[in-house]
């Protein structure tokens, strides 16, 4: 009898009332959900390829303990093992169930024991099984649910792990704890739900290494090295009461005449707590009016560019704190430009990739485009006219000498008309150029070529803008805002910037280290509806900083003592200067001359050329496109097209059955569906159109050409030779409406030989659907002919 039963009816008749009898959604703080895993990978298009979706997740106090995968009940109990185990292993359940509804099988994920068991546990079970030791701390935070805004608000899988994870370190008794997630995954949001776990439990640091009685909530610190990540951090955490959130700025320690104390969730930035001076006016940081044990928890933002940096004059204030927990939060896996950060924090309690944030479909994927010209490099000649300074005869100047150390204007004045010629002018847009003067130069010339009349359209964001540029800022970032259009700036927006509809990034000064290139990337990968992908354009040869593949595993641990004979790389804090390294070599006081400290009069002015008549217009460019692979690497156009003419046969073995798939919407939108799957949607295909010299053509000489080496032709060109065979079978009035749909099809595209097209086209050409079949005839006949003649339309000539 169950025999018959589908995946659907085995669920409602015989999985569901068994986990109702063991306790599931009865027992107070359980409960069973179907869980959206993943969100699919965006493919182009506006789809997204396959979502992972848990048929069951057992959750009891908060904690996600189980999956089970079901299937009907005709099946193998264990045809969903390997689901099941990937789901457990995705949301880090400890046990993972395949079941038909007839037999269970359980998975322990943490000792691999698996085998049939008799039936499903209760919740008190399945905690028991899953936590074996008590914890006092553990059972606290368990009791505090997440702050889900009224529902409005819920944790992604990855992001549950990670507060899992670091509650687990603090229950555990570690005071050094490091979170590594990729930018845009949003650990601000960990962050709050960290913060909110521990302020409700009333977890500080006294009672919980003491033992002693819990009475008193946490003081928190929220520490960046920006003023717009301590605000945005602040305005997240707007559900806490309102006096327990407490900004300290440099203004309000000023009205007072101290460092505000009563709160319970402090945000400022290391500067902040660096500056300030005593009662006679000497420097004296900050922070030490402080105690040092006065903060039970600190959060560090982007902990790889500050205070957990050996050589940091920030490290100070985590020394100083040195009692509290310290949290770590960074967007950078561990490299040779940051070991230091990993030493002092131990290594990450859980990981969240650039890879697993795209594949998983909560990044945006992108490519690159790479743009070399003629005019990358320079050696003067004496046609060119000096403007400013003495350039050094024979002496080839390279891009980390451009806009420092010499200035040619004509050189930018192309390379901005290269990208302007390239993006949709209307999609938002941040450039980096090499130093803010640069930058303001930037944004002249794109006001200058721009095709919008607004004044702000491009903008500079840089130090010196003060409060106006973070205004822009703000406006930039403001997703219903259109102005400012194009952002320029140099340093200060290659981080912690959320401004989600981004769709290009313009690098135009050269990139230093992985690690920055991969904080630049994360200003585009946020999502945001409609942003399938963004590009970056690339004129530095940055992209040799983007293949990453210790990403995909392990970080190497660098060797430490190879810099050379007694280089210490790890110097200590000197007692006078109380610097790391210290600084007491370096003079005191600034140059007499020059005013600056160190001197740089011997340091030339810059140079500035213009280039001698007709030059600028002989400057020539290439440009290259780099793919995003379904493994999540990037992959050249060759390799991009070598991988799919090796996919292709699995669609379509020959000429004569693409012809035949291709010239019936149907099975065409088959095609296309597969295509995605494997990585290979109609914005890939466009992009290769582009390469090929076939942007006019249809999609279907894109394919042809990868999979049989076929020239393509252009849709012009395909109704033209075509044109008499599909005409004949059909009448005078047909032929019109034939004509009409062509005409539409050479100027758009392929899509619009869809059927859902088909009402929209009948509407444009005859005013009402009414009018068309007075005209043509039934709908039924109508459709017939739309359909019928795309056969011709493909067939091999």
């Amino acid at each position: 009898m169950h025999q018959n039963l589908n995946e659907a009816e085995t669920r409602a008749e015989l999985i569901d009332p068994v986990l109702a009898a063991c306790g599931w959604g009865k027992i107070d703080e359980s409960r069973v959900k179907r869980e959206v895993i993943t969100q699919g990978r965006l493919v182009g298009g506006g789809k997204r390829g396959d979502r992972d979706i848990a048929d069951y997740v057992l959750v009891y106090r908060g904690q996600k303990l189980a999956v089970i995968e079901a299937k009907k009940a005709s099946l193998a109990d264990t045809e969903g093992v390997a689901q099941a185990k990937r789901y457990a292993d995705k949301l880090q359940a400890r046990f993972a169930y395949s079941t038909n509804g007839i037999g269970i099988y359980r998975i322990d994920m943490e000792t691999g024991e698996e085998g049939n068991v008799d039936c499903f546990p209760t919740p008190e079970e399945l905690w028991n099984d899953t936590f074996a030791e008590e914890n006092r701390w553990r059972d606290r935070f368990a009791a505090v649910p997440f702050e889900d805004k009224g529902g409005s608000w819920e944790a992604r899988y990855y992001q549950h792990n990670a507060i899992n994870r670091a509650l687990e370190a603090v229950a555990a008794g570690n005071d050094r704890i490091l979170l590594t997630l990729a930018t845009g995954t949003g650990k601000t949001f960990i962050a709050f739900q960290l913060s909110w776990k521990l302020f409700y439990s009333r977890w500080n640091i006294k009672e919980w290494r003491d033992g002693e009685e819990i009475t008193r909530r946490p003081r928190i610190l929220f520490l960046a090295d920006r003023n717009i990540l301590a605000d945005q951090a602040y305005n997240s955490f707007s559900a806490f009461p309102e006096d327990a959130l407490v900004r300290i700025s440099p203004d309000a320690i000023r009205k007072k005449g101290m460092v505000p104390k009563n709160g319970n969730i402090f945000f400022t930035i290391f500067q902040t707590f660096m500056s300030g001076r005593d009662a006679d006016g000497n420097p004296a940081p900050n922070f030490g009016d402080y105690p040092p044990d006065f903060f039970d928890f600190i959060i560090i933002d982007e902990c790889h560019r500050g205070g957990a940096r050996d050589e940091s004059n920030w490290r100070g204030i985590l020394e100083y704190f040195s009692p509290a927990v310290q949290l770590g939060l960074t967007a950078t896996p561990k490299r040779k430009g940051n070991v230091d950060t990993y030493a002092y924090f131990g290594e990450p309690v859980y990981i969240y990739s650039l890879k697993d944030g795209i594949n998983d479909g909560f990044l945006t994927p992108f490519k690159v485009v790479q743009i070399a010209t003629t005019l990358d490099d320079y050696v003067y000649t004496p046609d060119d006219s000096i403007i400013e300074g003495e350039p050094e005869e024979g002496k080839r100047y390279g891009e980390n000498d451009f806009n420092r150390k010499i200035e040619i204007r004509e050189r930018e004045s192309n390379r901005v008309n290269i990208f302007m010629d390239s993006i949709d002018q209307s999609q938002k847009t941040i450039v980096f150029g090499a130093t803010q003067g640069h930058a303001r130069v930037i944004r002249d010339l794109v006001n200058q070529c721009k095709c919008s009349t607004d004044p702000n359209y491009c903008v500079r964001v840089a130090a010196d803008d003060g409060a106006a540029g973070e205004a822009f800022l703000r406006k930039f970032q403001d997703n219903d805002k259109t102005i400012p259009t194009i952002l320029t700036t140099s340093q200060k927006l290659s981080t912690g910037v959320d401004a989600r509809n981004v769709r290009n990034i313009v690098l135009m000064r050269p990139v230093n280290s992985m690690i920055e290139f991969k904080q630049i990337v994360g200003r585009g990968t946020r999502l945001f509806d409609g942003k399938d992908y963004f590009t970056i354009y690339d004129f530095v040869k940055a992209y040799e900083h983007f293949s990453d593949p210790e990403w995909d595993g392990e970080p190497v641990e660098p060797e430490l003592g190879t810099e050379g004979p007694g280089i210490d790389i790890n110097p200590a804090r000197c007692s006078v200067c109380g610097h790391r390294p210290c600084i007491c070599e370096k003079p005191k006081s600034p140059c007499p001359k020059c005013g600056e400290n160190p001197c740089v009069c011997k340091k030339k002015a810059k140079i500035k050329i213009k280039l001698a008549d007709g030059k600028e217009r002989m400057i020539q460019h290439m440009m290259a496109t780099s793919f995003w692979s379904t493994s999540g690497k990037p992959i050249s156009a060759a390799q991009f097209i070598e991988q799919m003419y090796g996919d292709l046969p699995e669609l379509f073995k020959d000429e004569d059955e693409l012809c035949a798939l291709w010239g019936k919407p149907d099975t065409r939108k088959k095609l296309l569906a597969g295509l995605e799957e494997k990585g290979y949607g109609q914005e890939q295909l466009r992009e290769l159109s582009k390469m090929i010299n076939a942007e006019k053509s249809d999609l279907f000489d894109v394919l042809a050409y990868v999979a049989f080496s076929l020239a393509p032709i252009s849709r012009e060109e395909r109704v033209e030779s075509r044109k008499d065979l599909i005409f004949r079978e059909y009448n005078d009035k047909q032929q019109q409406f034939l004509s009409f749909v062509l005409a539409h099809y050479v100027f758009e595209g392929v899509n619009e030989l869809d059927q859902d097209k088909l009402p929209d086209l009948l509407e444009l050409k005859y005013q009402s659907i009414g009018d068309a079949v007075a005209e043509l005839g039934t709908i039924a006949a109508i459709r017939d002919v739309f359909v019928g003649f795309q056969e011709r339309l493909y067939v091999s000539m």
